[in-house]
């Protein structure tokens, strides 16, 4: 999972390996170990609706199955998904490069 953060965006970016767990009820979870030894990880988890918590050890971003669903059945898709959570702005999207890829392969 690669995460961009700035001011009050959050930029949540996934690759097909990882959507196919999340769509199996699994987190996915990227961690930073800080040069003092302390690991900070962020993960997005499907739910209900979507939501954000405070971790002990981090952050954890609730994303809506029903849309989380709905967007991997279009793919391979540049559009993403986006909410405002309290402040926050979060993107939600899928790195589609090897959907596309295969799919080029397929037409040559």
């Amino acid at each position: 999972m690669r995460v961009q953060q700035r001011q009050q965006s959050l930029r949540l970016r996934i690759d097909e390996s990882e959507l196919a767990r999340l769509l199996a009820g699994e987190a996915v979870e990227n961690a930073m170990r800080w040069p003092d030894g302390r690991v900070e990880v962020q993960r997005v988890a499907l739910t209900e609706a979507a939501g954000w918590l405070r971790t002990d050890d981090g952050w954890r971003v609730q994303l809506p199955q029903a849309e989380v669903r709905a967007l991997a059945a279009r793919l391979p898709s540049r559009d993403g998904l986006a909410f405002a959570l309290d402040g926050l702005d979060v993107a939600f999207d899928v790195d589609v490069r090897d959907s596309a890829r295969r799919m080029k392969e397929g037409r040559a």
